[in-house]
C-alpha cells in the first residue's frame, strides 16, 4: 500500500479503544515508521492482543493530572509524536507536554480530566465544549511552535474538509464556479454568497448485530461508549447563526469567548432536532454536543468591523445505531446515571451504514447534504479492526497524522485551518460512497397535521423549527 510519508520519530498512542485499534492498521500501513517505534499507553486491558499482532509495546498505565509527565515523560521528546485517543486525559495538559518537548500532537476531541464533563461544581456553561474550546484556543501563538492538531476525527474533524467541498459544488451548480479560497475570510464570504443558513453534520447509523440484541442494564454502541455519554450528558451546543430571530426559552449566550454559540439547559442526549440525509431521509436526531458546531459557526463568520453580519447556524444531527437509542433512553430513565455493562458493536455488526455527512441548507437550491455512505461489509473489506463508524474517524485520524508530519511547525490548529484537499484525498479510498444531493425537504415538512404548532412559515430553517419539542 502507499506510504503517504515518513516519519523518524516515536508515537505514542494514548487511549487504545475502538479508535486506537482501529488506526493502528492504517497507520503502518501508510506512513513510513517502524512499528518498534510505537508505544500504546492505556487505560485497560482492550486491545492488548491487537497491539500484540502489530508487535507494538502496550502499556496498561491509567494517566492522571498526577502522573501523566511522570508516564510519558521517558517516551516522548523533540520530534515525536503524541496521539491522544482516550478519554479522560486532559488535551490541554498533554498539548502543552507535547509543545514543552518539541513534539507533534493531535486528537480527535478536546477532552477534560476525569469528571469534567459532569462536574456539578461548574455551571453548566463551563461544561461546555465551547469553553473547553476557549482554553484550547489560548495555546494559540504566532510563533512557529510544534503542530497540535485539535478536533481531527470523523467529526470533528473530515465533516469540515466536506464541508468546503460541499460549498464549492454548490457554487459550481448554481453557475457561478469559484476556485477555493485562499483564507478564512474568503470561505465565510463564500457560505455567506452562497447563502447558507444552517449546517447540519446530518448522520444517521444503521449498523446492526441483529441475531444479538441490547440486553436491560447494557449500553451498546458502534463507537466508544463513555465518549458518547460524556458528551451526551454535556448541555446541548450549537453555533448561533445570524439569520436567527430569537433565542430558545433554555437558551443561553456565554459571557467569555468569541460568542459564535450558545448552548441549552438540558443534556444533548435529550434534545432532538430535524435533519434530513439521502437515504434515510427525513429523521431526529440528538444534538449532541460537538467542537465543530462551534469551529464552523465561529470560522464562516463575516464581520463588519466588531459587527457580525453573517454567520451560519451549525450542530450536530445525531441517530446512532438503533441498539444505542434504546440505550440512551435506558440511560436517561436512569437520570443518566450509565448501565452497569457496555458492548461495543464490531464483529458482532451483520448489516448497516453510517450514512455521515453535512447539509447545507437555506440557499436558492435548497438544502444539500455532502457526505459518505459507508457500509459494514465495505469498511471491513478496507482495513481491519473497524466499523463502518470508526472507519470514517480513523482515516480521518491517519490524514491529520500525515498533515502534522507535512506541517510541522504550525501550532495549535483546527480542521478548517488545514488543507481540505490533502485530507480529503487520503479520506476518500476509505469512505464508500462520497454523493451530493439536494432536497427540497424542510423541519416544516409535514408540520401541523395533527397538532397545532409553534412554527416560524416564512423562514423555514429558523432553529425554532429544527428543534422537536
Amino acid at each position: 500500500m502507499q506510504k503517504l510519508v515518513s516519519f523518524a520519530g516515536r508515537v505514542i498512542i494514548v487511549g487504545f479503544g475502538s479508535i486506537g485499534q482501529g488506526v493502528l492498521p492504517l497507520i503502518l500501513r501508510h506512513i513510513d515508521l517502524n512499528p518498534d517505534r510505537i508505544t500504546i499507553v492505556t487505560a485497560e486491558e482492550r486491545g492488548h492482543d491487537v497491539a500484540n499482532e502489530y508487535g507494538i509495546t502496550f502499556v496498561n498505565h491509567a494517566l492522571t493530572k498526577s502522573n501523566y509527565k511522570d508516564v510519558l515523560g521517558p517516551l516522548v521528546g523533540k520530534g515525536d509524536f503524541i496521539l491522544n485517543l482516550s478519554v479522560d486525559v486532559s488535551s490541554v495538559a498533554l498539548i502543552k507536554l507535547a509543545r514543552s518537548v518539541g513534539a507533534l500532537y493531535l486528537d480527535t476531541c478536546i477532552e477534560p480530566w476525569a469528571g469534567g464533563y459532569t462536574d456539578p461544581s461548574l455551571s453548566a456553561g463551563q461544561r461546555t465544549n465551547y469553553a473547553m474550546r476557549e482554553q484550547a484556543l489560548a495555546l494559540k501563538s504566532a510563533e512557529p511552535l510544534p503542530t497540535a492538531v485539535v478536533t481531527h476525527g470523523a467529526n470533528p474533524g473530515l465533516v469540515s474538509h466536506l464541508l468546503k467541498q460541499a460549498l464549492l459544488n454548490i457554487s459550481a451548480d448554481c453557475g457561478k464556479p469559484v476556485t477555493a479560497p485562499a483564507d478564512r475570510e474568503g470561505w465565510a464570504r463564500l457560505a455567506a454568497d452562497i447563502g447558507v443558513k444552517v449546517v447540519h453534520i446530518a448522520e444517521r447509523d444503521t449498523q446492526t448485530a441483529a441475531h444479538l440484541p441490547k440486553a436491560i442494564g447494557e449500553f451498546v454502541n458502534t463507537w466508544s461508549i463513555d465518549g458518547f455519554v460524556g458528551e451526551g450528558c454535556q448541555p446541548a451546543e450549537l453555533g448561533w447563526g445570524s439569520h436567527e430571530k430569537q433565542l430558545p426559552p433554555d437558551g443561553r449566550h456565554h459571557d467569555f469567548g468569541n460568542g459564535a454559540a450558545i448552548y441549552l439547559m438540558k443534556p444533548g442526549a435529550s434534545t432532538r432536532v430535524r435533519t434530513w440525509t439521502p437515504i434515510e431521509g427525513p429523521f431526529h436526531g440528538f444534538l449532541i454536543t460537538h467542537s465543530e458546531a462551534i469551529a464552523i459557526s465561529d470560522f464562516y463568520t463575516v464581520k463588519d468591523g466588531d459587527k457580525v453580519v453573517y454567520r451560519p447556524t451549525a450542530h450536530y444531527a445525531y441517530h446512532p445505531c438503533d441498539d444505542a437509542i434504546l440505550s440512551v433512553h435506558e440511560l436517561a430513565g436512569k437520570n443518566w446515571h450509565m448501565q452497569p455493562n457496555k458492548r461495543l458493536l464490531m464483529t458482532e455488526i451483520t448489516d448497516g451504514i453510517d450514512e455521515l455527512g453535512v447539509l447545507l441548507a437555506g440557499h436558492a437550491k435548497g438544502a444539500y447534504w455532502f457526505g459518505s455512505q459507508l457500509s459494514i461489509d465495505e469498511a471491513r473489506r478496507l482495513c481491519p479492526h473497524n466499523n463502518a463508524t470508526s472507519l470514517q474517524v480513523t482515516v480521518a485520524v491517519l490524514a491529520g497524522m500525515v498533515w502534522a508530519i507535512e506541517n510541522p511547525h504550525r501550532g495549535l490548529v483546527e480542521p478548517d485551518e488545514m488543507d481540505f484537499k490533502r485530507c480529503l484525498d487520503i479520506c476518500m479510498p476509505y469512505l464508500g460512497p462520497v454523493i451530493g444531493a439536494y432536497t427540497d425537504w424542510t423541519p416544516l415538512f409535514g408540520r401541523e397535521e395533527l397538532f397545532p404548532e409553534d412554527l416560524d412559515r416564512d423562514d423555514p430553517w429558523q432553529f425554532k423549527n429544527v428543534r422537536v419539542l
